[in-house]
């Protein structure tokens, strides 16, 4: 059996040798280039001027859009949507700096750069807004309570509350977005593009130039990077494909770095207040949160999930019979906000995790006692939260037990240093929706799988190829995988919310099994001798529910305000677990990511809601050297809503280091909470 084994990554040589094809390796015969013109203010109106500079081929502006929608927007149940839908080109009035008010296309992209230099745009300056609390609009609403809520709260021995902040973040992959568009004769467009996905892509583009889908190709290439900045259509990409369209020429965007921090969408943004009530034994009886989400000045087609699904974990891994929460998205003047690795998860666990610790220190009871006393027991699953999502299984405690296994004792710091360690619990929604595959044999009995689900640095072929040989007796280093071109592989639904294994590799399994049921029919073994034999396989699922418990221990010094982390545990149970290596390196990864907000990351504007962080050299990223030394361990509690027993790991790093370094730095600092990152002029100044 393969599948649990530690299987090295069959990607990482090609990467290596530099055998990987990006989007900017994609050359089209007689391609143009396209350049934004993007705004200077982050609240004004505006006209632009068409004014075509020397060697345009064509200038864009909204007015030249007639029957081109904005981008479309995707619900969640319960979620009022109030706000407006993001445009492809700004019209009349901006909503934050970077926004795209033009496009221009040149012959090639210094053309193209100096023409957009040129064109005039009149702005009449407003005033921004920038505070999610105080804002005076909202683009979407959503609540729910259970009916015993104030009773409790009235019954309670005691409550307590806790104010949190979270800031924005870049995703900065390594490779920014970009997209290839070409029309055909026939009114067909096929886009390459640096994307998750091709599917959510094309559909993205098809309601937005509405054209039936199946007149659009989407192609993925390798992908540098994406985080879930790169899950949805954008308007660049959108504007790209009407310039292919209208010029009948292939037509390329790529941003450079500054473009990327100023109008990729940016993830997290929240500010919170929760209250958590308990009786005289330190039972939860219940929770309340208002959450109010920095969204941005528009809705992108996924804006709404991130703070939806904040709400909907407000009670974590806890027994919390009663349950109220609001959130507010509120409209500002920034760039819109985005699905960004946690997507949602993360910030709840810092505010649940954060109100368990502020209830621990106020009763004065041990904190670790105090979340075993509340934890959902392992025999009660599937448990049903009182906010309405159900929970498919878990083991809390064996999670929280072996993450102060693997913590171990601290050594407390010198008379110059504070000391403090955090413990935090998390359950992450996973998976869901549906996705395809389909198996076929080949001439000489040659595998190859064609899969809706699309790899941008997972390892999609190696945790695949050892389902199909566990299924078929071949070696999974001989099994072919096609994948993200619209043309060539299944409907899907796409690579996020850690549903790739989950969701896509239970298609697989599924596609598997049913060509083996055709082979047994037909008596066609060997392989060799099944040429010609294919089936396919669409698997729906329910969201399922991973969970953990992270801990790290941290130092502070008193004259400098220096924050070290000095150790990280993270304790993850994704389920079965296809491939241990490379589930470790999922949680790595995320723990890095964790860090990085942490320590140095956060998306400034300033007053005027001008970016004070639109460049590496002002918004700084953790380098290997700043990596404390992590301790890993999983816990397996086998989903029983899939064939293959797994849940997700892509997104639990994280998730609970972050929520585990903030408790970390709140008990080093007494007691005080103050928002990440944990910068040393903000600490020295909550020193002194």
């Amino acid at each position: 059996m393969l599948v649990g084994r530690p299987v090295r990554r069959r990607e990482d040589e090609r990467i290596l040798r530099g055998e990987a094809r990006y989007l900017d390796d994609v050359e089209r015969p007689g391609v143009a280039h396209v350049a934004f013109v993007r705004s200077a203010y982050a609240h004004a109106r505006a006209r632009v001027n068409k004014n075509v500079a020397g060697g345009a081929l064509l200038l864009l502006t909204a007015d030249d859009l007639v029957g081109v929608q904005s981008l479309p927007v995707q619900g969640a149940e319960g979620v009022e949507l109030l706000g407006p839908a993001h445009p492809v080109l700004a019209r009349g009035e901006v909503g934050y700096v970077g926004q795209p008010l033009a496009a221009v296309v040149a012959e090639t992209r210094a053309l193209a750069e100096d023409a957009a230099e040129l064109v005039e745009v009149e702005y009449e300056p407003l005033e921004p807004v920038l505070s999610p609390r105080s804002a005076p609009e909202t683009l979407l609403r959503f609540a729910r309570r259970t009916d015993g809520v104030d009773e409790a709260f009235a019954a309670a021995a005691h409550v307590v509350s806790e104010r949190f902040e979270l800031p924005r973040l870049v995703a900065a992959p390594i490779e920014a977005r970009g997209a290839i568009a070409e029309a055909g004769p026939d009114g067909t467009l096929t886009v390459w593009i640096s994307a998750q996905d091709p599917h959510r892509q094309r559909a993205g583009l098809s309601h937005v130039l509405g054209l039936e889908d199946d007149r659009i190709r989407v192609i993925v290439p390798e992908v540098g990077g994406a985080f879930g900045s790169k899950g949805v259509v954008c308007p660049e990409t959108c504007a790209t494909a009407v310039a292919a369209l209208r010029l009948g020429r292939p037509v390329k965007w790529t941003e450079d770095r500054f473009e990327n921090f100023l109008a990729a969408y940016q993830g997290r943004g929240l500010d919170a207040d929760v209250e958590l009530a308990l009786d005289a034994e330190g039972r939860f009886l219940a929770l309340r949160a208002r959450l109010y989400a920095d969204l941005g000045a528009y809705l992108l087609p996924t804006t709404a999930i991130p703070p939806h699904t904040a709400a909907l974990l407000m009670t974590g891994c806890y027994t919390i019979p009663e349950a109220e929460v609001e959130l507010v998205g509120a409209r500002t003047n920034k760039v819109p906000t985005g699905p960004y690795r946690g997507a949602g998860r993360p910030e709840a666990a810092v505010l649940v995790e954060g109100i368990v610790d502020r209830a621990a220190r106020e009763l004065g009871v041990d904190r670790l006692e105090l979340r075993r006393r509340n934890l959902i027991a392992s025999d009660a699953f599937p448990y049903a939260t009182p906010l309405g999502w159900t929970y498919d299984s878990g083991d809390y405690e064996r999670c929280l037990d072996r993450a102060v296994e693997l913590l171990g004792d601290v050594e407390p710091g010198g008379d110059d240093v504070l000391s403090g360690t955090g413990f935090a619990m998390y359950v992450e929604r996973a998976g869901g929706l549906w996705e395809s595959a389909e198996v076929r044999i080949e001439a000489g009995g040659r595998v190859v799988v064609a899969s809706g689900s699309s790899p941008h640095g997972q390892g999609h072929a190696t945790a695949f190829g050892q389902i199909v040989a566990d299924r078929l007796g071949v070696d999974a280093a001989d099994v072919e995988f096609v994948f993200g071109d619209s043309a060539l592989v299944p409907r899907g639904v796409g690579t996020f919310a850690s549903r790739s294994i989950a969701v896509g590799g239970s298609a697989l399994a599924r596609a598997l099994d049913e060509l083996q049921r055709r082979m047994d029919e037909t008596g066609r073994r060997p392989l060799a001798e099944a040429a010609g034999l294919r089936a396919e396989a669409r698997f729906e699922s329910p969201l399922v529910f991973s969970s953990g418990c992270h801990a790290a221990a941290v130092e502070i010094d008193r004259r400098t305000g220096r924050l070290t982390i000095v150790r990280v545990v993270a304790v993850d149970d994704a389920g079965r677990i296809v491939n241990p290596l490379l589930a470790e390196g999922q949680v790595l990864g995320g723990v890095a990511q964790a860090l990085g907000e942490c320590l140095t990351e956060e998306a400034v504007v300033d007053e005027n809601g001008q970016p004070r962080t639109a460049t590496f050299a002002d918004y700084s990223l953790l380098t290997a050297a700043e990596m404390p030394p992590v301790a890993t361990a999983f816990v397996e509690t086998p989903t029983p809503t899939n064939p293959l027993g797994a849940k997700g790991i892509g997104e639990g790093g994280a998730i609970g280091t972050l929520a585990a370094v903030a408790n970390a730095v709140t008990d080093a600092l007494g007691g005080r909470r103050i928002a990440p990152p944990y910068t040393e002029r903000k600490l020295w100044a909550a020193l002194h």
